[in-house]
């Protein structure tokens, strides 16, 4: 076509694309602002090459996959594993987690134009205001306390913004939801599972004290509900899934989903391939690939840190991926419609647990995020609700934490 009759059909043409637009999302919008409360990092972050995050980098998340998925903040973890309630276990467990620390504050050091700090909601907005991306700090285990609330304090002064009270096997602060039974530990919800200490109320209350969000995934039943009692602010499961749909201990009970909400926390579904599909075939072989991996490695014990990273492991997954395949992102988003309908719309969220085991199809790292959006909207979520899941929730309850904690204790709202 030419000349004006040629103009018109392209105005008409416009106009009508226009429309469109103004009833559907823009191409490529995911939401205002995506979080994921849950990336986990290895000892040798930032020191190792295939560790670096500005390149491609051997992580599920690094900067470049955040920002070509769309992942907009995210909560790094200064993970450390159980070991033996003795000076010595404790003061090693200080050392992993400062070591985690120094990297985290290393990658912001290199990258301030693409990552900064973010130590409050507000600055997680500005962050994705000035299209930086952020950087959060929670603890994944308490143990790393080393038994000295002190160091509680110590790690708010480094960015730490919520604390997970336990993990794999019993500590000082609370039972686990996957005590060491093996060698004694009492099995979750037996007479002997004595859920939270006076330590770990002590620790609540100094986390509250701090505007610092108490986290409970990995917690015993008993604890969770001790941790709900004790706590003067909304709580967090920073990464959990339904425990009705997929029965492991590591997740939640619909009781437990309801109680969280009615206090006013939040619970984030994570995206860890255990807890949305039960696959003893695949845990079997997972189990003997990192025993082997260790042996080769001249380690008598797997461990993540050391042994994940390698190639044998990598080829090894690969060929147990075959054999049975990974949950998807439908049988993840099974869990956010479950929890959403038994806590409501107000107190679910989003977790991956990306380098620390997570990952499923369609969710394998940071690049694909934006599935999990696009899989929400088939589900029939509205973009203000998936605002909330992706990130609303979670700051809203981050900064009832912050204001009860400027209140005071036993000052009502």
């Amino acid at each position: 076509m030419t000349g004006s009759a040629g103009r018109i059909a392209a105005v008409a043409l416009l106009a009508t694309l226009l429309a469109g637009c103004a009833h559907a999302p823009a191409a490529g919008r995911d939401v205002p602002l995506t979080l994921d409360t849950h990336v986990d990092i290895p000892s040798d972050y930032m020191r190792a090459p295939r560790f670096d995050v500005g390149g491609d980098s051997a992580l599920q998340v690094d900067l470049g996959k955040m920002e070509r998925g769309g992942l907009d903040a995210a909560f790094f973890v200064i993970y450390v594993g159980q070991g033996p309630l003795t000076p010595a276990g404790y003061a090693d467990a200080v050392a992993q987690a400062e070591r985690k620390y120094s990297a985290i504050e290393s990658m912001l050091q290199r990258y301030p134009d693409r990552i900064r700090a973010a130590t409050t909601p507000q600055q997680v907005r500005d962050n994705h205001a000035r299209g930086v991306l952020s950087a959060l700090i929670g603890i994944e285990n308490g143990y790393s306390l080393g038994h000295d609330l002190a160091r509680l304090d110590a790690a708010y002064a480094r960015g730490a913004r919520y604390l997970g009270l336990v993990h794999v096997g019993n500590n000082d602060l609370c039972s686990s939801s996957m005590p060491d039974t093996e060698h004694g530990e009492p099995a979750m919800g037996s007479p002997d599972d004595a859920g939270m200490s006076d330590f770990g109320r002590a620790a609540v209350a100094r986390a509250n004290a701090l505007g610092m969000l108490v986290d409970v995934s990995h917690a015993s039943d008993a604890c969770v509900r001790d941790a709900l009692a004790a706590s003067q602010a909304p709580i967090i499961a920073s990464h959990s899934s339904a425990r009705a749909l997929v029965e492991h201990p590591r997740n939640l009970p619909d009781a437990l989903l309801r109680a969280i909400a009615a206090k006013g926390g939040v619970i984030q579904a994570v995206a860890y391939k255990e807890f949305l599909k039960h696959d003893p075939g695949r845990a079997a072989a997972e189990k003997a690939l990192q025993a082997q991996v260790a042996r080769q490695a001249g380690d008598a014990e797997y461990d993540s840190d050391r042994h994940d990273g390698l190639p044998a492991m990598a080829a090894g997954m690969a060929r147990i991926q075959q054999q049975y395949p990974l949950a998807t992102l439908d049988d993840y988003l099974d869990h956010i419609a479950h929890m959403v309908q038994v806590a409501g719309i107000d107190h679910v969220g989003i977790a991956s647990d990306f380098d620390g085991g997570g990952g499923i199809t369609g969710w394998m790292d940071a690049s694909q995020t934006r599935n999990v959006t696009a899989g929400l909207r088939a589900r029939g979520f509205g973009e203000a609700d998936i605002d909330k899941l992706w990130s609303g929730n979670l700051l809203r309850v981050w900064q009832a934490a912050i204001d009860a904690a400027a209140r005071g204790p036993g000052d009502a709202p």
